[in-house]
C-alpha cells in the first residue's frame, strides 16, 4: 500500500472501546479514523467530537454500507464474536477484535470458517505481544536459540496475580444513558453443561492473555499436562522438551500490576516484567543474565525501552499489518490454538 493515511472504522466504542483503542488510534499519525458504529447514538455522538471522527452509524451495517475502509477495529465482548465477525468480513478488510477469538471452540471455528471464505485477515488483540518489551524479549529469545551462546531454552515460568489492571484507565472514559438494544451472542457449547462453560469462561477471560503469551515466548506449540486441584498452577511441555508453567494469582494485589515471566536458558536468563493493561505511556521491563561461564564475567543488562504502552504499540502493529510493513501479531487461527489450551485446561480440571 501507498503511504496514504489507513481509514479505519470502529465498531463499538464502549470502555474498552475508547479508552483502550480509539484514543491511540486517533493519534497515531498513519491512521484516520474515519467513522464509528454505535448502538448508543448520544455516546456515539460525543465520543466522534472528542476524537475528531467525522461520521457515526447506528450499526457496523450502515457504517460498512456508506464507507471505503483500510480495516475494522471491533472491540466487543467476546462471545458475540461470533455472531459479529463473519458480517465484518464481508467487507473484505483486515480486522481486528479483542482476545479471545470467541468464547468457545465451537464459536471459534465459526469465524475461522468465515475467515478461509473471504479475503483477508483478522488480528486478535493480545495486546502484551505488543508491548515494547515483550516485543524486545522476543527478539532476543529468538537470537538466543539461535546462537547457543547461553545454551538450550529450559523453563517459561508466567506469574499472573490478579491485580488493578485498570490502572485509572478509564478517567477519560465518556459513558451513556442510552438504551442498549437486545444482542445475539455465541450459542452454547454443546460438549460443555452449565457449569464447564461458567468455569471455561472465567478462564478464557482471564487468563488466556497468560495461555497466549506462553507459546509466544517459547516460539512453538505446547501440551497442557497438569492442573493443580487448588487450580494455581498449570504445567505444560513442548515437542522440544522445554517445561512452562502458569501460576494463576497465588496471591492478590489491590492497586499494583505484578505480571512476570521468566525465560530460563541454561546459562542465563531474560526476566520481562509488565505493567497493568491500561497504564498508559509505560511499556514493560526486561532484564538480562548473561553468564556462560569459562571465566567469562556475568553480565545483567537492563535495557532502556520507549515511553509507549502495549495498548498504542498494538494499534501501531495493527495499522503496519495493513500496510504490509509486518505479519498480524496474532492471527484469528493461531488464537484458535488458546481455546483448544482452555479446552484441556477444563477437561484436566473437571475430568471431562
Amino acid at each position: 500500500m501507498s503511504e496514504k493515511k489507513v481509514r479505519i472504522g470502529f465498531v463499538g466504542v464502549g470502555g474498552m472501546g475508547q479508552c483502550a483503542h480509539l484514543k491511540n488510534y486517533a493519534t497515531l499519525p498513519e491512521c484516520e479514523v474515519a467513522a464509528i458504529a454505535e448502538y448508543r447514538q448520544g455516546m456515539a455522538h460525543a465520543v466522534a467530537k472528542k476524537y475528531n471522527v467525522p461520521r457515526v452509524y447506528p450499526d457496523h451495517t450502515a457504517m460498512l454500507e456508506a464507507e471505503d475502509l483500510d480495516g475494522i477495529v471491533a472491540s466487543q465482548q467476546f462471545v458475540r464474536h461470533a455472531v459479529l465477525v463473519p458480517d465484518l468480513l464481508k467487507a473484505n478488510v483486515p480486522i481486528f477484535t479483542e482476545k479471545p477469538l470467541a468464547g468457545c471452540i465451537e464459536a471459534g471455528q465459526t469465524i475461522l470458517d468465515a475467515l478461509a471464505a473471504s479475503n483477508t485477515w483478522h488480528m486478535v488483540g493480545y495486546h502484551k505481544r505488543s508491548d515494547p518489551a515483550t516485543m524486545y524479549a522476543k527478539a532476543r529469545i529468538e537470537a538466543l536459540k539461535q546462537s547457543g551462546e547461553l545454551g538450550k531454552l529450559k523453563y517459561v515460568r508466567i506469574l499472573m496475580p490478579a491485580g488493578d489492571w485498570v490502572a485509572n484507565g478509564f478517567t477519560d472514559l465518556i459513558g451513556s444513558n442510552d438504551p442498549m438494544p437486545e444482542q445475539t451472542y455465541e450459542k452454547h457449547p454443546t460438549d460443555m453443561d452449565t457449569k464447564m462453560y461458567e468455569e471455561y469462561i472465567a478462564f478464557v477471560n482471564y487468563y488466556i492473555h497468560q495461555v497466549n503469551l506462553m507459546r509466544h515466548v517459547l516460539g512453538e506449540d505446547y501440551t497442557l499436562t497438569y492442573v493443580d486441584k487448588n487450580n494455581v498452577l498449570l504445567v505444560v511441555e513442548t515437542p522440544s522438551g522445554v517445561t512452562g508453567t502458569i501460576e494463576m494469582s497465588p496471591y492478590t494485589t489491590s492497586i499494583a500490576w505484578e505480571e512476570a515471566i521468566l525465560v530460563a536458558f541454561e546459562h542465563g536468563y531474560i526476566k520481562l516484567e509488565l505493567p497493568a493493561p491500561l497504564a498508559s505511556n509505560r511499556c514493560g521491563r526486561v532484564e538480562m543474565l548473561r553468564d556462560p561461564g569459562n571465566g567469562v564475567t556475568p553480565e545483567t543488562t537492563v535495557p532502556t525501552l520507549p515511553w509507549v504502552h502495549a495498548m498504542r504499540q498494538q494499534a501501531i502493529n495493527f495499522i503496519e499489518a495493513i500496510q504490509g510493513k509486518r505479519p498480524p501479531m496474532c492471527t484469528a487461527q493461531e488464537a484458535m490454538k488458546d481455546l483448544l489450551v482452555a479446552r484441556d485446561y477444563i477437561r484436566l480440571r473437571l475430568g471431562k
